[in-house]
């Protein structure tokens, strides 16, 4: 059934990070029948995004190997070290080279097991029908991933640097952001512990 108007979001899932906290590669912890960053992928995938692109770093070898039957388009930050800024900034440089077309991005992280793709969509549609150039997820007292920006945001996403993720971006901006409820973005993968709890209410 094709769409009344076109759908132009990409999507770019991070998954560069070294789990220090967690003493191994979260990406590749059990989650739903799956691995943590393959349910995120399968997710992704669901949603109406016209392109995902999954960006690793830390262990890209290993967690490669653990995802082996992906289809999904795999990159590797080679600076991931820099921090959430590298990734975002080399993500989106890949999305716009494979997809010139991208009207808008949305980031989403592979540590929060339960966005769902309707709530990926749901971020799409409410920029369409609002013509906001920020949507955000809302959670606890903040918000924060998945988030989307449209093109007008690009050049200031590719400018992030350190440890930035793009919620500075969203602060920023805040006037012209609209937000969306996700109560169970708050429960996201940094330790043992966090995953032991996720575990039971699975």
């Amino acid at each position: 059934m094709a769409n009344e108007q076109k759908n132009t979001t990409g999507l770019i899932l991070l998954a560069a990070g070294a789990s220090s906290r967690l003493g191994s590669p979260k990406q590749l912890l059990d989650f739903a029948g799956s691995k943590l960053l393959q349910h995120a992928i399968d997710t992704a995938l669901a949603s109406n995004a016209i392109h995902l692109v999954v960006v690793l770093g830390a262990n890209a070898d290993i967690i490669k190997q653990g995802l082996k039957n992906t289809t999904a388009e795999m990159i590797v930050n080679d600076e991931w070290k820099e921090g959430m800024a590298s990734s975002i900034r080399f993500g989106l440089q890949t999305l716009v080279k494979l997809n010139p077309d991208v009207e808008a991005v949305v980031l989403m992280v592979a540590d929060q097991p339960f966005v769902t793709a309707d709530l990926l969509n749901e971020l799409m549609e409410l920029s369409k029908k609002e013509q906001r150039s920020i949507v955000a997820s809302k959670y606890g007292t903040t918000f924060g991933t998945p988030v989307l920006f449209t093109k007008r945001f690009f050049q200031e996403l590719l400018g992030l640097t350190g440890d930035v993720g793009a919620k500075s971006l969203v602060r920023k901006y805040l006037d012209e952001a609209a937000f969306i409820p996700f109560p169970k973005g708050e429960i996201d993968i940094d330790t043992v512990e966090d995953y032991e709890n996720l575990s039971k209410d699975e």
